[in-house]
């Protein structure tokens, strides 16, 4: 499974980015797709995750600004961001949490940049 982050870029605060990321590959064997981010001089964090089902899981402190969805067709998963704060200026990167010929994986894309500026 091969997967590619898009939509990081520079923001206010207060504004709004829509990250994507695509999965290929063998992407039958996806269960859950998330999103983790990493600040610079910090350890990487969850961020959300998603399942193929469409439950969904948050970090407490995001919920309610941050919004995680699936195209399952697409192959795709998206991290909804609005009301940003410099706080949240990290590297972004997704994963795919796969389970295949009876062993669990997980595969992690090559982060975008999110910087919110005050």
């Amino acid at each position: 499974v091969q997967l590619q982050a898009s939509g990081g870029g520079l923001v206010q605060a207060g504004g709004s980015l829509r990250l994507s990321c695509a999965a290929s590959g063998s992407t039958f064997s996806i269960n859950t797709m998330g999103w983790y981010r990493q600040a610079p001089g910090k350890q990487r964090e969850f961020v959300a995750s998603i399942t193929r089902g469409g439950g969904t899981n948050y970090a407490d402190s995001l919920k309610g600004r941050f919004t995680i969805s699936r195209d399952n067709a697409k192959n795709t998963v998206y991290l909804q961001m609005n009301s940003l704060k410099p706080e949240d200026t990290a590297v972004y990167y997704c994963n795919a949490e796969t389970f295949l010929r009876g062993e669990y994986k997980t595969y992690w894309g090559q982060g975008t940049q999110v910087t919110v500026s005050s």
